[in-house]
């Protein structure tokens, strides 16, 4: 399947097939216990980014659009657009989910030195 034949469906069923791979591919491969802080909340974020962008894409089906309104370059590009906005929402704060998730690995993952087991 080259570029050129695939529809605007079937590529965005490709650019998040690609996603949802890459995403599984980082948390599945992170042990919690040897992972630092900044790779955790790095793949925390990175999730909530997920699925601030799928909450985007649910939102956008549900307005109607003209036929008009809809061109070659959105078909494209539309999710590029929407990865973006998701990851400025997140860049900017995001929704909470990322810190939540963060500190739900950090309890569970039980302390990773001498000094943490001794002040808990």
């Amino acid at each position: 399947m080259t570029i050129n034949n695939i529809s605007g469906s079937d590529y965005s069923s490709v650019i998040a097939q690609t996603q949802t791979s890459g995403l599984e591919g980082t948390l599945g491969a992170m042990d919690s216990t040897k992972a630092t802080d900044d790779e955790m909340m790095a793949a925390c974020k990175e999730f909530e980014t997920y699925m601030i962008e799928q909450i985007y894409k649910s939102m956008e089906k549900t307005i109607m659009k003209a036929d008009e309104e809809e061109n070659e370059y959105e078909t494209y590009f539309g999710d590029m657009r929407i990865q973006q906005y998701a990851k400025s929402v997140v860049d900017q704060g995001g929704v909470g989910l990322a810190q939540q998730l963060y500190d739900a690995m950090k309890r569970n993952s039980g302390p990773t030195t001498l000094t943490e087991a001794t002040t808990e």
